[in-house]
């Protein structure tokens, strides 16, 4: 299956990172302007509409339309798991409907003093088999694109 990752060094707290990134509102900041993101529902995992914080069970539904072309698509995304502990903290989610054949989204950040590692991995799988597969070289740089600009964002915005 392939794999994409991205790592950058935040200046910057863990739990300043952390809290950032477990909100709805951490993931309209750091969505690349060019993928026009419409956040359609956040439901917490007891059904709570718009809940503060993205817990396991949490459940986004938005829709994207990159560079404004083509038709809109919908992405239903669940948060599976989350963990912090001293110096480490995780969530992953994978997508329940969307573009992808498979999509599972691991967020980590490692405490490093008063700075954090960031480090985003993506396991996926292009629609359409075999053939979707031809195209595994070419969303590696789609995936570039997109994960350079969130930890740019998030360097600019918590430093």
């Amino acid at each position: 299956m392939p794999t994409y990752s991205r790592r950058t060094r935040i200046a910057a707290p863990l739990s300043t990172v952390w809290d950032f990134h477990s909100t709805i509102d951490g993931l309209r900041t750091l969505t690349p302007e060019w993928m026009h993101l419409d956040i359609v529902s956040v439901h917490g995992p007891d059904g709570e509409l718009d809940p503060n914080i993205l817990e396991t069970g949490s459940q986004i539904e938005m829709s994207m339309q990159p560079f404004g072309v083509g038709p809109r698509q919908s992405w239903i995304s669940r948060i599976t798991e989350r963990e912090r502990k001293d110096g480490y903290a995780m969530f992953r989610d994978d997508m329940l409907g969307g573009p992808f054949a498979l999509w599972v989204h691991t967020h980590e950040f490692y405490g490093d003093g008063d700075e954090t590692i960031l480090v985003d991995t993506v396991e996926y799988e292009l629609p359409f088999g075999p053939v979707g597969r031809l195209g595994n070289p070419f969303s590696k740089v789609g995936f570039e694109g997109m994960f350079r600009d969130r930890h740019t964002k998030t360097k600019a915005v918590l430093e």
